[in-house]
């Protein structure tokens, strides 16, 4: 710490994906305008990750300070205070309603609020507006899960815990890259992998997951639940189910056999069908039907489809039919993309459930509305949260206020969703930053950012976290909950007068166990051993799973006696057909693109993106491509191509890679307007939905791509992200780095149109102008220096090659250029020895390539041996396939011969 003082450590968690890892935080002081500075580590008594960090927590440090941040409320633009700007919301959600009813308005939530806010948001939006259009950014990762648990177990129940991922002897990955988006329960299964467990990887990509799996099945586009259709025909075939589990505990069997007898479910017609080769999926059943012990992992590549349900229902019928369930090391398991995923669908932050997994049945709509003494509470379900926006944009939603999260850019068909929002006669927004959707809002309302919180999460294994404030509200930054019981309370309505976040878990708790029988016939989701939790003892809450039993202790795993939560207790298998993708690929648009996640992003960049470390490893919106498809369509690798889609184009670097299936692109979904505009990938996407669960189809887009032939090139470092000028043909991208912003731009225009962009970039610059032009090249180099310090760095070429930037960047670090680094900015290239590190490998420890390659060229033969030379891959471990992939390329260049003489 600066003054030299040991910082009190708190315990919280991360606030990334469903893996709910504990993080320890100690605060300090930093040199920075906002006094902010955090270290953080991994929690080594919380059991979710025992003390590991991916390198999206191990950065959390990074993305605590204050800029961007909304620090107070603003009306129409203008600044407002707290009361001025909850009457206004109050009355204009009260006077909406009372003109065109209670469907005329709507909360759009997230996985990144805590459970208390999802539970004061539900409760005003369902119980006292009396509507049930309040829906979660959840539906875009979840919602398949949850519809295929509620038909199968009664209830959205996950039956397993992450011990079960160290106890299985099989693990499938269906549509779940775990190395990139939840590494530190892939190490779990790394190490477990190394003891004997086997991994087969169901995905059309080759991702890292895949690279180091003993199977991996690279199937077509949507064929998913063929691939598991065929294989519980071959279980059935061959005597490999559990009949007497089946009798005792299952209902539906026969049904679905009878669907399975529909098509031809030999091992050929399901391998041609799904586009694997036989031996391939003939491993697969042999692995399967050999390992009792089997843990079938499925996340957003299976969910995010237009049968998505199907896909889970699939796995789920795999798991019921063989007995594969509430047993240690066997289980189906939906894994969360958000933190808090599974506190919003707890709370009821869906629009189709109540909250404490109550539905609209009159029994359970009486029970909850007699809870929370709101005998208007909602009767039928609200609108989805595609549906929602497509009714926005009707006119049909007239008010609509989004929290924590950026619909702008998340959602598919987002330009449509844009113009939603603009024509939308109220918009409130509550966020802890600026974001592309805050553009629209007519109220902003700050909140509260993850550091600054106080309240609980639910992590994939149904366990309860709390996540603690490490620093003080900034500005006028104030809890969600608050902020929303505030606007319930102006707007009339009594029962949200709660003093605390504490007394906001204890009403939502006492909702899970009212009416609750507690026994084999109740509901499963029961919180009744922390329904009387003081300030105290919820304050120092420790990480438990639900449900929590009277006497306060937690569940590891459901449905071990063989029990569901349906009026028999049997679980349901249901029969599930095969179908195409939503949307056909024709001669227009031959390819299916495919969106998804990298590894050291989150969402929308809004947290991470503040972490220079977290944005080298990937800088800049990419697509895959196969080399037969580039090939074929004159694209290279390295250069920028159009994605095409019917409802768009885009704009990123070409990655040609054998990894893609041919046929198939794959595309980030992280960039926004603050980072590439013309990179973002959810626009293109079609709004094809799960009848059942509307969820997203996000993983077959029909689309083309073709070269984007830009005619210039450059770059433009300075000490400040910017608003570029308008109206111009080019394409940029905004790139953190630790002392400045580093923007690429292309562009397509002439040389009146790079005039006019060098003249919006240099309005404002003060400072020394040196300045060198190559006519041969059309390069020009402009670099403004003030008081000895580097400014600004402006270089353009027409054919010549730009040169690196990392040493540019690092200038901006200096307190006062020596003449060497002056006479190299004119000259394009770093004083002295070049050091090129290579593109960043490991985010948490700053390895590069070319430091890997040395190693492994040194003697380096695995992941640890490389860890043990450079450090990589010894933190979060995210790294380790792509170090293992650079192993393995280079084991596969032969040796030169030496020299004869």
């Amino acid at each position: 710490m600066a003054d030299g003082s040991a910082a009190a450590l708190v315990k919280t968690t991360c606030p990334y994906c469903g893996v709910g890892c504990g993080v320890s935080g100690a605060v300090g002081q930093a040199p920075s305008s906002d006094g902010r500075a955090l270290s953080v580590a991994g929690d080594a008594a919380h059991p979710a990750n025992l003390g590991r960090l991916c390198s999206k927590g191990t950065a959390l440090g990074a993305t605590v300070g204050l800029q961007g941040r909304l620090l107070e409320p603003t009306v129409n633009g203008k600044a407002a205070s707290w009361a001025d700007a909850t009457a206004l919301v109050a009355k204009r959600f009260r006077d909406t309603i009372a003109r065109h009813g209670p469907d005329s308005v709507a909360f759009y939530v997230s996985g990144q609020i805590l459970t208390e806010d999802y539970y004061v948001a539900n409760k005003l939006m369902k119980g006292f507006i009396g509507s049930g259009n309040i829906d979660t950014n959840s539906r875009l990762c979840m919602a398949s899960a949850v519809a295929a648990h509620k038909q199968a177990f009664g209830a959205d129940l996950v039956p397993g815990c992450y011990e079960d991922l160290d106890l299985a002897d099989l693990v499938v990955f269906s549509g779940h890259n775990a190395a990139w988006t939840h590494p530190v329960l892939f190490r779990r299964m790394e190490a477990a992998k190394a003891r004997g467990q086997k991994h087969v990887v169901i995905d059309p990509r080759r991702t890292d997951t895949a690279e180091g799996a003993d199977l991996h099945l690279a199937i077509a586009p949507q064929s998913d639940v063929r691939l598991w259709n065929g294989l519980l025909a071959h279980l059935i075939r061959i005597d490999a189910v559990d009949r007497d589990y089946i009798a005792a505990h299952v209902n539906g069997f026969d049904a679905v056999e009878a669907t399975l007898a529909e098509l031809d479910q030999s091992p050929a017609a399901v391998a041609a069908d799904c586009d694997v080769a036989l031996d391939d999926l003939l491993s697969f059943y042999k692995l399967f039907a050999d390992n009792p012990k089997t843990v079938s992992l499925f996340s957003m590549g299976a969910n995010q489809s237009a049968q998505g349900t199907a896909k889970g229902l699939s796995i789920l019928n795999v798991h019921l039919a063989t007995g594969r369930i509430g047993k240690p090391g066997s289980c189906p398991f939906s894994i969360t993309g958000q933190p808090n995923a599974m506190g919003g669908r707890e709370t009821g932050g869906m629009a189709n459930t109540l909250a404490g997994h109550m539905d609209f049945a009159p029994a359970d709509r009486d029970r909850v509305a007699r809870f929370w003494g709101a005998p208007d509470t909602a009767r039928a379900p609200g609108l989805k949260a595609v549906d929602m926006f497509e009714a926005i944009h009707a006119g049909k939603i007239k008010a609509v206020w989004v929290m924590a999260t950026n619909p702008a850019v998340s959602l598919p068909d987002a330009g449509r969703v844009r113009e939603a929002l603009d024509r939308c006669p109220f918009v409130v927004v509550s966020d802890c930053v600026e974001t592309d959707t805050t553009a629209f809002a007519d109220v902003k309302l700050p909140a509260l950012a993850w550091g600054e919180k106080d309240g609980t999460v639910t992590n994939s294994e149904r366990r309860i976290s709390r996540q603690r404030a490490l620093f003080p509200a900034p500005g006028q930054a104030r809890a969600d909950w608050r902020i929303v019981a505030d606007v319930a309370k102006a707007m009339g309505f009594d029962g949200f007068g709660w003093s605390s976040q504490a007394s906001v878990f204890r009403e939502w708790a006492r909702l899970t166990a009212y009416e609750n029988t507690g026994d084999e016939t109740g509901r499963v989701l029961n919180l009744a051993g922390l329904s009387t939790l003081t300030p105290e003892t919820y304050d120092q809450l420790l990480p438990i799973q639900w449900p929590v039993r009277a006497d306060g202790r937690g569940t590891p795993r459901l449905f071990t006696d063989g029990r569901f939560q349906t009026p028999d207790g049997r679980a349901r298998m249901v029969p599930v057909r095969p179908k195409g993708p939503a949307d056909a690929m024709d001669a227009a648009y031959p390819l299916s693109l495919n969106t998804g996640r990298i590894r050291d992003q989150w969402h929308t960049m809004t947290r991470t993106g503040l972490a220079p470390d977290l944005c080298r490893h990937a800088p800049e919106p990419f697509v895959e491509v196969h080399p037969a498809d580039a090939e074929a369509l004159g694209v290279q690798d390295g250069a920028l191509a159009r994605v095409i889609t019917v409802r768009g184009e885009a704009v990123a670097l070409a990655k040609v890679t054998e990894r893609q299936r041919p046929g198939g692109l794959f595309m980030p979904m992280h960039w926004t307007d603050a980072f590439a505009p013309s990179g973002r990938s959810n626009h293109l996407i079609a709004p094809n939905l799960d009848p059942t669960s509307g969820q997203p189809e996000f993983k077959h887009t029909p689309a083309r791509l073709r070269p984007y032939r830009e005619t210039w090139k450059g770059f433009f470092l300075t000490r400040d992200s910017l608003a570029l000028p308008s109206g111009l043909d080019l394409v940029w991208r905004r790139i953190p780095q630790d002392a400045c912003q580093q923007h690429e731009f292309a562009g397509r225009g002439d040389e009146v149109e790079r005039a006019a962009l060098r003249k919006g970039l240099v309005k404002g610059l003060v400072g020394e102008l040196v300045t060198y032009e190559d006519v041969a090249t059309g390069a020009r180099r402009d670099a403004w220096l003030r008081d000895g310090r580097l400014v600004a760095v402006l270089y353009i070429t027409i054919n010549g090659r730009l040169p690196p930037r990392d040493w540019l960047a690092e200038l901006f670090a200096e307190s006062e250029l020596s003449q060497d680094a002056r006479s190299a900015l004119l000259f394009g290239r770093p004083p002295g020895a070049p050091v090129d590190k290579g593109p960043l490998v490991c985010a948490c420890l700053k390895v590069g390539a070319k430091a890997v390659q040395a190693a492994i060229v040194a003697g380096a033969a695995s992941p640890d041996a490389v860890g043990a030379v450079t450090g990589a891959g010894t933190n979060c471990g995210s790294c380790r396939p792509e170090i293992a992939r650079m192993i393995a390329a280079t084991a596969a260049v032969p040796a030169k011969e030496p020299a004869h003489v």
